[in-house]
């Protein structure tokens, strides 16, 4: 095998070429190894802050109990609530209510809404200026049938296929 010089030299330039491409390949994961590691790293620290914010706050609520139940103790003179103190039922808790004083306000009551089902009757709308209503003041002098939850539907539908034609 008879090897000439610009055989070998072309052989010589393969080599480095290989060798070189081989050098890149292994820099590369090595740079990409490192990047994980940094990243991996950049985690813990988010993790290590937020614990210590968190054993942070942790410790200045303790401080504050200590604090609240000192100034209970020696301020106020409250003390926690004993097992006898709490209730078992709804009746144990009736006992304890008292009757009205003869001064006392009378309770808060609460209005509830009616709710209107299909075939009920809306009241009719009374004119602030007549004290009639609406209905018996329609020009040409023929009343409109009462207001019902249907008729309502029926109207906006009409109006909607209206303002859709308008479009």
């Amino acid at each position: 095998m008879n090897l000439t010089r610009d055989r070998l030299r072309s052989i010589g330039w393969l080599a480095i070429l290989l060798v070189c491409t081989a050098l890149t390949l292994a820099l590369t994961f090595k740079v990409n190894a490192v990047k994980s590691k940094v990243r991996l790293t950049e985690r813990q620290i988010v993790a290590l802050r937020q614990e210590t914010m968190f054993l942070e706050t942790e410790f200045e609520t303790r401080a504050n109990q200590q604090q609240l139940a000192s100034l209970n103790q020696v301020e106020f003179g409250y003390q926690a609530p004993t097992a006898g103190q709490y209730l078992e039922g709804e009746r144990q808790l009736a006992s304890l209510g008292k009757p009205r004083a003869p001064g006392a306000p009378s309770p808060i009551r609460v209005a509830s809404a009616v709710s209107v089902s299909e075939d009920s009757v809306l009241p009719a709308m009374v004119s602030p200026l007549t004290g009639k209503a609406m209905a018996a003041e329609v020009p040409g002098g023929t009343p409109k049938k009462p207001i019902t939850a249907a008729n309502l539907r029926d109207r906006l539908s009409k109006v909607d296929e209206r303002r859709t034609a308008r479009e």
